[in-house]
């Protein structure tokens, strides 16, 4: 790592983008830039609308704390450009951002390594009367996702024909590819996971509650007292050290750095279902990463700073013969 403390190291934190998490990412960023100065860095608050640019703003950057939120900002697109710039920045790599944006490639790699996914269908472009006849194979009510959106955006639960066709209709004109998935009865929670030196540590979880709906959608995810967020969750130990491991295996499995969170249902049966990894999780004041990392004893400036110096020591280490 380079030998210098906070106050020398310039960090630009990247928000906004041009996704529609665009709101989502500014209060991410702002609330990391806010964190880093208190805590010593010297850092800069980079907000753009488009990636026009870019390496000539991050310049005089040492180190990017990415803050974005879906499209882009997350799905390797950003990462491989700071990769060629070999710059060093906070976060999973192109390849495991890649795969794991794509639910249908997610949920593929996951169920190949014997890790519990929901069963699910593919939208492959085929003509959507044959893809409808196929999916209520599956059996209601099922979910329909977007296949690359995040923050829980696209997300419809159909329990019958005439709800899965509209449904699948309405994301496939406003998000393109999509999934369709068994919904599992039992309980939404989610599991923050922090790369360390020890190797990586699964936070305490968080089990969501979405008032008056069946799934934790956009408006659960955003709208103040719309989720209730129960933080550690109410589990039996074993299910709990379950659900953990499980989320160790998806983060192991798609190649994560740094930090993610895997958002799980919690089967009847004590099954936890990964449902999707999302490799730059929320920092906003409602996020469940910040939520579970303070339920550790890791308050928030602690955990930008810890996310910054594992970024940092990726940088190469000086030459001694100058």
């Amino acid at each position: 790592m380079m030998p210098m403390g906070p106050k020398h190291v310039k960090v630009a934190v990247l928000c906004g983008g041009d996704s529609p998490e665009r709101e989502v990412s500014l209060r991410s960023g702002q609330g990391v830039h806010a964190a880093l100065l208190e805590t010593g860095f010297s850092s800069e608050l980079i907000e753009i609308d488009s990636y026009d640019g870019l390496p000539q703003r991050l310049a005089p950057f040492d180190v990017v704390f990415i803050a974005l939120h879906g499209g882009a900002g997350e799905d390797g697109t950003v990462q491989l450009l700071l990769e060629l710039l070999g710059k060093p920045y906070v976060g999973s790599g192109p390849l495991a951002s890649a795969r794991a944006m794509d639910k249908v490639e997610t949920h593929r790699l996951l169920s190949g390594k014997g890790i519990p996914v929901p069963a699910w269908l593919p939208y492959q472009g085929e003509e959507l009367t044959a893809f409808l006849a196929r999916a209520e194979e599956l059996g209601f009510p099922l979910v329909v996702k977007p296949r690359s959106a995040g923050s829980s955006l696209g997300l419809h639960l159909a329990r019958d024909m005439n709800e899965l066709s509209t449904c699948v209709r309405e994301v496939l004109v406003k998000f393109g590819d999509f999934l369709v998935e068994q919904y599992i009865p039992g309980r939404e929670l989610t599991c923050a996971l922090l790369e360390g030196e020890g190797g990586v540590e699964a936070l305490p979880l968080v089990e969501l509650r979405p008032k008056g709906r069946e799934l934790f959608d956009w408006g659960a995810k955003y709208s103040p007292g719309e989720c209730e967020f129960i933080c550690p969750a109410d589990l039996p130990g074993k299910q709990a050290e379950k659900a953990k491991e499980v989320s160790q295996k998806a983060f192991l499995a798609l190649g994560c750095r740094d930090l993610a969170r895997v958002d799980l249902r919690l089967a009847q049966d004590s099954t936890p279902y990964v449902l999707e990894v999302n490799t730059l999780p929320g920092m906003t004041e409602m996020s469940t990463f910040p939520r579970a990392a303070a339920a550790a004893g890791i308050p928030y400036g602690e955990l930008v700073k810890r996310l910054v110096r594992r970024a940092l020591a990726r940088l190469p280490a000086p030459d001694p013969s100058g």
